[in-house]
């Protein structure tokens, strides 16, 4: 008696099983759609990510070739105001305080410029917005410098 008893509580079991975990057609072309959905979001991810890391990558690249040249106008910048504090000294003329000013406060924006570059990294600026204002006012400040010692006196 107990073993038609099992046998039938196994099949019972088994066939409650099969029955409840079938799906209909349309269930297995929702969950195949929602499927392909999901892997081509994946695909879609992972192609950004690859385009993120390489757009990375360049931009390093191009910051340290930046910085390099940078550096290189600043250094020049310095080499200028030095110049032109010597020509003061040593042109045995009267330098109006005027002029001693201006070549104080080309200093400064040589040093604000430097800071600017160096801060960079902690800004969280855009990178080519950096640049185009960067290079912007560091073409001013060359600008400047140049015409510090134009005569204008006609």
């Amino acid at each position: 008696m107990r073993k038609p008893i099992f046998i039938l509580a196994v099949a019972m079991l088994t066939a409650g099983s099969f029955f409840t975990s079938c799906q209909t057609p349309a269930e297995k072309v929702d969950t195949a759609e929602t499927n392909v959905d999901e892997a081509q979001q994946d695909l879609k991810d992972a192609k950004q990510e690859e385009i993120t890391a390489e757009q990375r990558a360049a931009d390093a690249e191009e910051w340290t070739l930046f910085q390099t040249d940078t550096e290189v106008k600043i250094k020049a910048n310095e080499t200028r105001i030095a110049e032109l504090r010597a020509k003061k000294r040593t042109s045995g003329t009267k330098m109006d305080v005027t002029y001693s000013q201006r070549i104080d406060t080309l200093e400064q924006r040589n040093v604000a410029m430097r800071t600017w570059l160096n801060d960079y990294d902690k800004s969280g600026t855009d990178w080519a917005i950096f640049k185009r204002e960067f290079n912007r006012d560091m073409d001013e400040l060359g600008q400047a410098l140049k015409n510090l010692t134009v005569d204008n006196k006609n």
